[in-house]
């Protein structure tokens, strides 16, 4: 198999000052997504990631993650909405 990825081009976009805190929530709710389906799967939380015994360090609240655990959320995060703006939507917040 050869596999060529080709993500949308966002390298000359800034987010919008704006969308800070819109990319913290995304980046949180990625994580509780994740959670979900890992919980769904039978999963538990462990100190350290076991697939065999479905135990996972981060099935935690965000807010108990590891910097570079949120960090990695963050990045997913941005990179929807960047690409959301790239494709030529707004993002606008109503009320």
């Amino acid at each position: 198999m050869n596999y060529d990825p080709k993500p949308i081009t966002t390298s000359n976009l800034m987010l919008p000052p704006e969308l800070s805190a819109l990319t913290e929530q995304l980046a949180e709710n990625a994580h509780d997504l994740w959670a979900v389906q890992r919980l769904s799967e039978g999963w538990t939380y462990g100190p350290r990631r076991n697939d065999e015994a479905k135990k996972h360090p981060c099935l935690v609240p965000y807010s108990e993650l590891p910097e570079s655990e949120k960090e990695y959320d963050r990045q997913a995060a941005m990179g929807t909405l960047k690409a959301i703006l790239a494709l030529g939507y707004r993002i606008e917040r109503y009320g």
